[in-house]
């Protein structure tokens, strides 16, 4: 009777660490949905997204839409004495921004930590009867000055002697969290919460998927993602991740100018210096998605804001791995070159 007890014993020892450790691997695995991975500048840069090159009214590369350029090549900047110049533009990568769908993810840095009592909420979808119908989630914006780093073009011609920083975290931002305290930045959001404002952005999502560039006199549209407002990390209607991180990524871009964080970059204005810009100036932007899987090439491989994900969307979303999102934000600079 005892060998038989301890025979039972042994075995019943042995399906608990069996089942102990099926169960530490699925928690591991379940617990594995930040997909962080440093974005590598070369290979996974689409760097045919940098034209078309302008010198004046001359437009050299590519076939991407392009925002005005001055018409005269020769541009005269304030000072003394005067400095005189060659008004050229181009697209530079200059922002990163993570769409990531629990805290402390920081998918395009290549890790992820634990911000304790500072993380105000988790990322999630929201369900109703079954089906979901709208998610939230955590975002971080970064200055990413990468022509800069790597030397393609002198500081001094055109691009700000900037750093890398990051220049905002959701995380610990509790108007982030809360739609009526977010409405102390944008109150006008009231205005566009109509069903003929809503429908309006039918057509910033027709003109920015047909290859133009969105429409910036509607600038409460995030094209096919819907509203901008409120601009904060909730989307109404989810879709799916890469749809739901483009409209968060766009809703940060504009919580940037709000905070005067970005600038207005593309106008004959900007020439000399960046102009304070408090609505975005969405024709200035192109998005370029990184995480899980960057899309370095084509048409949409920086596609304007507001078009429609179904150009980038397949194999870019998949369970544990690929659940958090990151955007490479390129920006259309206007200056006044030596």
């Amino acid at each position: 009777m005892t060998q038989i007890d301890d025979r039972t014993t042994f075995f019943g020892v042995s399906r608990a660490l069996v089942l102990a450790m099926m169960f530490s691997l699925f928690a591991s695995e379940a617990a594995a949905i930040c997909n962080k991975r440093f974005l590598n500048p070369i290979t996974e840069v689409c760097w045919d997204c940098i034209f078309p090159i302008s010198i004046g009214g001359l437009s050299i590369g590519g076939d991407r839409p392009d925002t005005p350029n001055q018409t005269l090549p020769v541009c005269l900047c304030p000072g003394i004495p005067p400095r005189p110049g060659l008004a050229i533009g181009l697209w530079e990568p200059a922002r990163l921004v993570d769409v990531a769908n629990e805290p402390g993810c920081f998918v395009n840095m290549g890790f992820d930590i634990d911000l304790g009592l500072l993380s105000l909420g988790k990322s999630s979808d929201v369900t109703q009867n079954g089906g979901a119908t709208g998610s939230k989630w955590q975002s971080h914006y970064y200055f990413y000055p990468l022509i800069s780093w790597l030397g393609v073009i002198v500081d001094g011609l055109c691009m700000q002697s900037a750093q890398f920083d990051v220049a905002y975290i959701s995380e610990i931002d509790p108007l982030w969290q809360d739609a009526e305290l977010n409405n102390l930045i944008n109150p006008e959001a009231a205005l566009f919460a109509n069903p003929i404002a809503q429908a309006a952005c039918a057509a910033d999502c027709v003109r920015a998927s047909a290859g133009g560039l969105p429409m910036d006199s509607l600038f409460w549209c995030a094209g096919c993602g819907g509203s901008i407002y409120p601009i904060q990390g909730d989307v109404g209607a989810h879709v799916g991740g890469v749809m739901a991180s483009q409209v968060v990524a766009t809703k940060m871009v504009a919580r940037m100018h709000r905070l005067l964080l970005a600038r207005r970059t593309a106008s004959s204005s900007a020439l000399c210096q960046p102009t304070s810009q408090p609505i975005i100036n969405k024709s200035q932007y192109r998005m370029q998605i990184t995480r899980p899987r960057p899309k370095t090439s084509g048409r949409y491989g920086c596609g304007p804001v507001g078009f429609s994900p179904q150009f980038v969307e397949r194999f870019r979303e998949f369970p544990f791995r690929g659940e958090s999102f990151g955007w490479l934000m390129w920006r259309k600079r206007n200056c006044c070159a030596l």
